[in-house]
C-alpha cells in the first residue's frame, strides 16, 4: 500500500523530520534523477524550472543547481514573474506551488514540452484534487514520501500524469489512508484449497423484483465468478425467472413479509448481499431492515437496500447498531446523501469516514477514485476503475464480488477494497467503448488471475 497524507499531515511530518536543508537536498536529488530519466540523459539538454516562494520552490531551485552540474542548461523563472509562454526546452519542472497552496495560478504555455511537477501540479488542491482552469498538466509528478489526496482524486489525478513516490527519509507510519496496490489484493484474497466444497463460500443474494431482475442476475453472476461456491437467489414475489444464471439456486419468496424466510435460511451461508433491484415499496423496505438488523452473517447492503436503511424511523444507524457481524455499505453520492442527509462534499475521504463512523459499518463510497472507510477512520483508496464503469448495473456486480470475498473469509474492510480493485481491473479487460455491466462477470476471473 502507498500512504496518502493530507497537506496538514505532511507539514507535521516535515516538521518532525529534522533540518529542512537536508530534506530539500534529498528532494532535489530525487527531482534530478527523475528529470534525467524523462529526458533520456542530461548533457546538452535544456530545462526550465518554475520556482515559487516556498519549500516547493526551494526544491526546484536546488534541483536546478544539481542538473546544471551535470551539463544541463537550466533557466529558473520565479512563479510570480514567469513569462506567459515558456521558451523552447527539453523539460519544464513545475515547482511553483506545493500541496498547501490556496488561491489561483495561471500557468504559462509550454507547448509540447514534457512537464515534471514537484509534489503536485501547481494550483491543484492537495486535500481534494480540485483545480482551477490555469493548472499546468504534468506528464509526471514526483511526490515525496507519500501521495496526497489531490493526486488520487480527479481532476488532480488526471492533471498529475504518471505518479512517482520518492523516499526522502520521512516517517509516514501514522498515515490513516492508503492507495491499494495489486500486491495488497493478492495478500487478502485466498486461493481455494484442495479440500474445499461449495458450502465453504456460500452467498445468499436477496435481490430483484418483477421489473428489475437484471440487478439480481448481475450480482449473482459476479459472486459466482469471484469465488463463491454456492449462490442462492431470493427475489420477492418472483416465481418464474428463466434468465437466472444456470448455476444459481433460486428460492421462492413471497411478495411481502419475507424477512423470516430469509433469516431462517441463512444457516449454511457465509455472507448475504441484499438490495439490488428490490424496489422501494414500504413492505419491501421493512423486510430489508428486519433482515439486515437480525442476520448473523456478514452483509453487503447495496442499491434499494440502502434506501430502506435511510428511510427507517431511526435512520441507517438505528438499524445497523443491532448487528454483531460486519456490514458493508456501497453508496454512490446520491445514496450517501439519503443515508446521512448531507452531500458528499469535496473531501471524499472525510465523507466516507463520516458515514462509517455514523453507522459502524464499512463504507464504500463509489467514484472515479473509490474510498473504503472503516469505523476506526482507516481508509483505503482504489483507482483501478475508469469511465467504463459509468454504466447501469456495474454497482450490482461490485456488490456480488464483495459478497463472494466475505464468504471466503476476507474481512469486511479488505473485501470492500479488494472487491473495488477487482471490479476496476475487470472493466479494464473489456472494450474501451461499449462495455456493459453484463460483460463484467465474465472478465472477473482474468482480473483475479492477475493478482496471482
Amino acid at each position: 500500500m502507498l500512504p496518502i497524507v493530507t497537506p496538514e499531515q505532511m507539514h507535521a511530518i516535515d516538521a518532525a523530520a529534522g533540518p529542512i536543508d537536508v530534506l530539500i537536498e534529498r528532494a532535489a536529488a530525487a527531482i534530478e534523477r527523475c528529470a534525467a530519466r524523462m529526458m533520456g540523459g542530461t548533457y546538452g539538454r535544456r530545462v526550465i524550472v518554475i520556482a515559487g516562494p516556498g519549500n516547493n520552490g526551494a526544491d526546484g531551485r536546488r534541483a536546478a543547481e544539481r542538473l546544471a552540474r551535470r551539463g544541463v542548461k537550466v533557466t529558473v523563472f520565479a512563479a510570480e514573474s514567469c513569462p506567459a509562454t515558456i521558451p523552447p526546452c527539453d523539460l519544464v519542472i513545475d515547482a511553483a506551488f506545493g500541496t498547501g497552496f490556496r488561491g489561483a495560478w495561471t500557468a504559462p504555455h509550454t507547448g509540447q514540452t514534457p512537464v515534471l511537477a514537484v509534489d503536485i501540479p501547481s494550483g491543484v488542491d492537495g486535500s481534494t484534487g480540485l483545480a482551477g482552469p490555469g493548472v499546468l498538466p504534468a506528464d509526471r509528478t514526483i511526490s515525496f514520501a507519500a501521495l496526497k489526496p489531490g493526486l488520487v482524486f480527479p481532476p488532480g489525478s488526471e492533471l498529475a500524469g504518471q505518479l512517482e513516490v520518492a523516499d526522502i527519509g520521512l516517517d509516514c507510519s501514522r498515515a490513516h489512508a492508503f492507495l491499494v496496490q495489486q500486491s495488497d489484493v493478492a495478500n487478502w484474497v485466498p486461493m481455494r484449497t484442495r479440500d474445499s466444497h461449495k458450502w465453504r463460500a456460500a452467498v445468499y443474494v436477496v435481490a430483484g423484483s418483477a421489473t428489475m431482475m437484471g440487478a439480481a442476475h448481475l450480482a449473482t453472476a459476479a459472486a459466482q465468478r469471484a469465488g463463491a461456491g454456492m449462490v442462492r437467489l431470493g427475489s420477492p414475489g418472483v416465481s418464474h425467472d428463466p434468465q437466472r444464471p444456470t448455476e444459481v439456486v433460486g428460492v421462492p419468496l413471497p411478495g411481502k413479509g419475507w424477512a423470516s424466510e430469509v433469516l431462517g435460511g441463512l444457516d449454511r451461508f457465509q455472507s448475504l448481499v441484499i438490495g439490488p433491484g428490490l424496489g422501494r415499496a414500504d413492505t419491501t423496505a421493512a423486510s430489508v431492515r428486519e433482515v439486515v438488523s437480525r442476520a448473523d452473517i456478514p452483509v453487503v447492503v447495496d442499491g434499494d437496500g440502502l434506501f430502506a436503511l435511510a428511510w427507517s424511523t431511526h435512520g441507517a444507524a438505528g438499524v445497523l447498531k443491532a448487528r454483531r457481524e460486519p456490514t458493508v455499505l456501497t453508496p454512490h453520492d446520491g445514496e450517501y446523501s439519503l443515508l446521512l442527509g448531507e452531500r458528499v462534499g469535496p473531501d471524499r475521504l472525510v465523507a466516507a469516514r463520516r458515514l462509517a463512523a455514523a453507522t459502524g459499518a464499512v463504507a464504500l463510497l463509489k467514484g472515479a477514485a473509490t474510498v473504503i472507510a472503516a469505523p476506526s477512520g482507516l481508509a483505503y483508496v482504489v483507482t483501478t476503475g475508469d469511465e467504463r464503469l459509468a454504466t447501469a448495473g456495474t454497482g450490482d456486480v461490485l456488490a456480488g464480488i464483495i459478497g463472494a470475498l466475505l464468504a471466503q473469509g476476507v474481512s469486511a474492510f479488505e473485501s470492500a477494497a479488494a472487491g473495488a480493485w477487482i471490479h476496476g481491473q475487470a472493466a479494464r479487460r473489456g472494450p474501451a467503448r461499449g462495455l456493459v455491466a453484463s460483460d463484467l462477470p465474465g472478465l472477473i476471473p482474468a482480473a483475479m488471475e492477475f493478482i496471482g
